[in-house]
């Protein structure tokens, strides 16, 4: 798993990273450590809310999204890393 973060920051690739708190974030990783705690740039976070729907049994989702300069990410909150 390090090596291919470590790879992913000497790029200076985006990675994507779903978190618990079933959002998503997209951008440019600076650092990081054993515990996946992270420093990252230019980051677009979004999250799918479900529109409220009145009397319909399936409702499409609503993309919720903002763009963030720079973020410290803790590590227990990531799911995964791609």
């Amino acid at each position: 798993m390090q090596k291919h973060l470590e790879k992913e920051r000497k790029n200076n690739t985006q990675v994507l990273i779903k978190c618990r708190n079933n959002k998503k974030l997209l951008g440019r990783m600076k650092a990081f450590d054993r515990h996946c705690n992270m420093m990252l740039e230019n980051m677009k976070m979004w999250t799918e809310v479900p529109k409220s729907s009145k009397g319909k049994k399936k409702s499409e989702p609503v993309n919720k999204d903002c763009y963030i300069s720079k973020m410290f990410l803790r590590g227990d909150s990531v799911i995964v890393v791609l």
